[in-house]
């Protein structure tokens, strides 16, 4: 262990370690923490707890008896309250602190050390002192509470154990949702893999008025976060972002084109003869991908999946996690089902925040088709219909990104594939973002190159998922808050990833596409802002790609890829949704709008020209897109039909 990382704390020795644990622990938890063998783990744990000078310690294992004091801490300490349902309760953090803190959050660096263009660095030096002078001492009177996690199933390829120290129940009740409790195997997988992650949050005294100082630091040399005076599990479960930040990195720099780390969902469509096709695909948090996840017969992932390539040449893919931390703004019967009967119907365990609770007890959100009662208590305290902000904007019965947390287990499509340490082999790479008038619903790569720079060039609005953010912008791959090192060497593994002569010719190599659901009317020549379709459709895309990776529906070909054909598309929206789905619609949807998507590719190559050493393969992609819409451009115009490709 780094010597930087002993300053936190003071303690080097496996001795000076169980001293300490004997004043803060009692016989039964002392006990516990003696199972655990791993002299690195047992240090880091010591040093948090010299640095941190709680009351106590509390070793959690993950058993019934561990989980039930969990749950009534959260309680007990105000943390979460229960709701009407059984099992359901509320958290709400902090008003100001509804996402992402992404200005306060930092990579330590040293001073020669690449860094993500698109992320905040500092010193390592500068920043270890912040740590200690804002996390010394900042655990008084409380108790901190260790558990032992593994993100993927334990025996994985892809797997990373990792540990999770906090001063908050609820953070240790959401990770005992979403994450593996892998007390009594963390040892044997530390082993095997030769290294675990180490988290490390305290929420301090929980004031608005401390969030100036509230930080997140991540240090890549050491693979340990720190997190300190936040509430919102996206800032404090660093199990999640934080951790997969270290995955990239072990992706990119240990793994190049063998492995990657990426904030995609995991999900299985049904074909024909009973097949099933597994699915992975990226988008920006609050851009649908639990909606996309949900849409599959067979649920793995929401949020983040390991991907590497098997000794057969095929893609393997696992989720992290075992849970679900989703946005509920517009989950609703119509689109949602599977997850209503979960957040309606008793017998889940739920953890709600940032919702409307009613005088009943009940959460209420916005878009969930249901009648909003008059008032309640939200995410800013007591609220009525109609109340405004200082600013004088009507205050939403939900807040944007307000969340339920559950047990992916308890999803009615759920596989347990999930829990394969072989993992799922993956067939189609999607990549989305929120994009109003660019393109179409569905389009196929015609090379794994074209493939990689669709999710290079997603664009999206922005959403509440991190606090502050506003306007269009960049999302590469979904997953550039979480890129450590420079996005040249993040692009050059996609390359070598997808282009890896190891595939599998004969099924191996994945169809990749970019998915749009959010289309406007008044972009076709509309004059409304609706969208040109409905959530559900998604279901009919997702049967499109996996028809088409199994060659059973032909495609028109485009300068940005392949697109659909109407009469497939009809078929399919009549055999999976029952929809008839007209030419009309069609002809909206899948037109291309040349000028739009020139603007967008030159603002791709602008903004990617400002990048030192990115692979040349991207700019040949784009400069060879932009050539042929423009060439289609003067036979066609700049709205170029379907039908004038055919």
């Amino acid at each position: 262990m780094a010597q930087n990382q002993l300053m936190i704390g003071g303690i080097t020795t496996i001795d000076e370690a169980f001293k300490l644990f004997e004043k803060k622990m009692d016989r039964e938890n002392l006990a516990k923490i003696k199972k655990i063998r791993t002299a690195d783990a047992l240090l880091k744990i010591a040093n948090a707890a010299s640095m941190c000078d709680p009351d106590s310690i509390f070793v959690n294992t993950g058993s019934d008896e561990d989980k039930q004091f969990i749950r009534k801490g959260a309680l007990n300490e105000g943390e979460e309250s229960v709701l009407a349902m059984g099992n359901h309760t509320i958290h709400f953090d902090l008003k100001e602190e509804q996402g992402r803190i992404t200005d306060r959050t930092f990579y330590m660096a040293e001073p020669d050390e690449d860094i993500s263009s698109l992320a905040n660095r500092m010193d390592r030096i500068e920043a270890f002192n912040d740590v200690k002078s804002k996390m010394t001492g900042i655990m008084k009177g409380k108790t901190m509470l260790v558990g032992f996690y593994s993100r993927g199933p334990v025996g994985a390829v892809a797997t990373n154990p990792a540990i999770e120290i906090t001063s908050s129940f609820y953070v240790t009740h959401s990770a005992e949702m979403l994450y593996r409790n892998c007390f009594a195997q963390f040892d044997g997988e530390v082993e095997r893999l030769g290294h675990f992650y180490t988290n490390i949050h305290s929420q301090g005294k929980n004031r608005a008025e401390d969030l100036p100082q509230a930080r997140v630091f991540m240090d890549r040399h050491e693979q340990t976060t720190y997190s300190i005076n936040c509430t919102y599990a996206g800032n404090t479960l660093l199990l999640k972002k934080g951790n997969h930040r270290f995955s990239v990195d072990k992706a990119v720099y240990q793994n190049r084109g063998q492995e990657l780390s990426e904030h995609m969902f995991i999900t299985g469509i049904n074909g024909t003869g009973g097949r099933v096709t597994w699915f992975a695909g990226a988008a920006p948090s609050g851009c649908g991908k639990t909606t996309t996840a949900m849409a599959g017969n067979h649920f793995v992932g929401d949020d983040l999946a390991q991907m590497w390539i098997d000794d057969k040449g095929f893609i393997r893919a696992i989720n992290p996690e075992s849970g679900i931390f989703g946005i509920v703004e517009d989950v609703n019967w119509d689109g949602d089902p599977k997850l209503m009967e979960l957040l309606r119907n008793p017998g889940t365990e739920v953890i709600w925040s940032n919702v409307l609770i009613d005088e009943k007890g009940v959460p209420h959100w916005t878009g969930n088709g249901e009648a909003i009662p008059a008032k309640g208590k939200n995410f800013q305290g007591d609220w009525y219909e109609g109340m405004t902000n200082g600013d004088g904007k009507q205050i939403p019965p939900s807040h944007p990104n307000a969340r339920a947390t559950l047990v992916a287990k308890s999803l009615a499509n759920y596989s347990s594939e999930a829990e394969n340490p072989l993992g799922v082999k993956t067939s189609v790479i999607t990549y989305s973002g929120r994009d109003s008038d660019t393109m179409p619903p569905v389009w196929v790569a015609k090379t794994p190159e074209q493939g990689v720079v669709i999710g290079a060039c997603i664009v999206s609005a922005a959403t509440a998922t991190e606090v502050g953010a506003t306007g269009v912008k960049r999302a590469p791959w979904a997953n550039a808050p979480f890129i450590p090192g420079s996005l040249a060497d993040y692009m050059d593994a996609q390359f070598k990833f997808f282009g890896n002569g190891k595939l599998n010719e004969n099924g191996g190599r994945p169809i990749m596409a970019g998915l749009n659901y959010f289309l406007t009317d008044g972009a076709r020549g509309g004059s409304t802002s609706k969208l040109l379709g409905e959530k559900k459709d998604v279901k009919a895309w997702l049967a499109w790609l996996e028809r088409r990776f199994h060659g059973e529906v032909d495609a028109i070909d485009t300068p940005i890829g392949y697109i659909p054909k109407y009469d497939d598309l009809k078929k399919i929206f009549k055999d999976v949704i029952n929809k008839d789905y007209s030419l009309e619609l069609y002809t909206k949807q899948f037109s291309l709008y040349v000028d739009n998507i020139v603007a967008r590719i030159d603002l791709q190559r602008a903004a990617y020209g400002k990048e030192a050493n990115l692979p040349d393969q991207l700019f040949k992609v784009l400069d060879t897109q932009k050539e042929s819409l423009l060439s289609l451009k003067s036979k066609f115009g700049s709205v170029i039909k379907p039908e004038d490709l055919i």
